[in-house]
């Protein structure tokens, strides 16, 4: 039976059709060019809604006095400067507090990964009396809110005299399981040793490794993108926190005393920026008056730490934030 020209171009446009189609909408194994603008429009509009305000802030940062009451000039500095970023520097004393920063969210970050690691390993691998107890009790120690228990911490601290604004409380703290947020970084990991495979511990102990021997050679090595998101969420959580670090470093410390966190430094700006310029002064020209150009490079200054960090671990960041199915965060 043979075909027309008629019935033969119907198929030819019929086939073009489902072509257009599946080139627009996709299918099962690819994705459709409609569908990926789409995508791509709202990933554009989120993360501009996401850079907006750190652009702005770098954008304010380099311009002058006079750029700043331009009001043609938002966006784009007419000159750039970095004397901005000079003062801010020296009102922040930024390298020594940056160093005490280091040292106030990198320690703690440290003992709380490697506890909560333990607890979490605990919770999935062993069975033990009462466990769905603790359990529940550990879920409720999450809803808890931090400002429950920040004062008898703090009076627990003082009576210890351990308060003297050094590192002492955050890592006892996060010894004992009692970190930052160091609950959900048990759920965390919880999550991930549940998944590990009996059977490789159990093999492991029979060939003589003891239960910490095979924490560390079998359970530690499987869970490495728990310990990449515990590790940059402590971190930060440590890096941006104030009220425990008011608290337990006390009001009264200086910079030469004790520790400090360049978001202390950040709630004091314009005081310490009066104190080291000696604005109030009246032989002080007005061009030494602090302005939002400062402001900005010292805010700029403070979070620059971590926009560092998320650049250089961004990919080991994103895959494990996958793996452990983490959002909201």
């Amino acid at each position: 039976m043979s075909i027309t020209d008629m019935e033969l171009k119907d198929r030819k446009k019929t086939i073009r059709k489902e072509k257009f189609k599946k080139r627009m909408l996709g299918s099962a194994e690819k994705r459709g060019l409609l569908m990926s603008i789409v995508v791509y429009v709202l990933l554009i509009t989120i993360a501009f809604i996401y850079l907006y305000p750190v652009l702005y802030m770098f954008s304010r940062s380099l311009m002058t006095r006079n750029d700043l009451l331009d009001a043609s000039a938002k966006w784009l500095p007419s000159q750039v400067t970095g004397k901005n970023y000079q003062d801010a520097i020296l009102t922040l004393d930024y390298w020594n507090s940056l160093w005490k920063n280091l040292v106030l969210a990198l320690v703690p970050t440290i003992c709380q990964v490697f506890i909560c690691s333990m607890v979490g390993y605990g919770f999935a691998r062993y069975k033990f009396p009462l466990k769905g107890f603790w359990m529940a009790v550990l879920i409720l120690a999450f809803l808890l809110p931090t400002q429950v228990t920040s004062l008898p911490n703090y009076l627990t601290f003082s009576r210890l005299k351990l308060a003297d604004g050094t590192v002492k409380p955050f890592v006892i703290t996060a010894i004992l399981g009692q970190g930052f947020k160091s609950v959900l970084c048990v759920l965390i990991f919880f999550n991930f040793h549940r998944q590990t495979p009996q059977s490789l511990v159990e093999a492991a102990e029979i060939d003589g490794a003891g239960h910490f021997k095979a924490y560390w050679r079998i359970a530690v090595p499987l869970c490495t993108a728990a310990i990449v998101v515990v590790t940059l969420f402590s971190f930060v959580w440590y890096w941006n926190e104030t009220t425990l670090v008011r608290e337990y470093l006390g009001y009264g410390h200086t910079r030469a005393k004790g520790l400090t966190t360049l978001m202390i430094e950040l709630q004091k700006f314009e005081d310490s920026y009066n104190t080291t310029f000696d604005a109030r002064s009246s032989s002080v020209t007005s061009t030494n008056k602090i302005n939002d150009a400062i402001r900005m490079a010292g805010t700029m200054l403070a979070i620059a730490p971590l926009l560092i960090l998320y650049f250089v671990l961004q990919k080991q960041f994103v895959e494990s934030v996958d793996r452990a199915g983490i959002t909201g965060e």
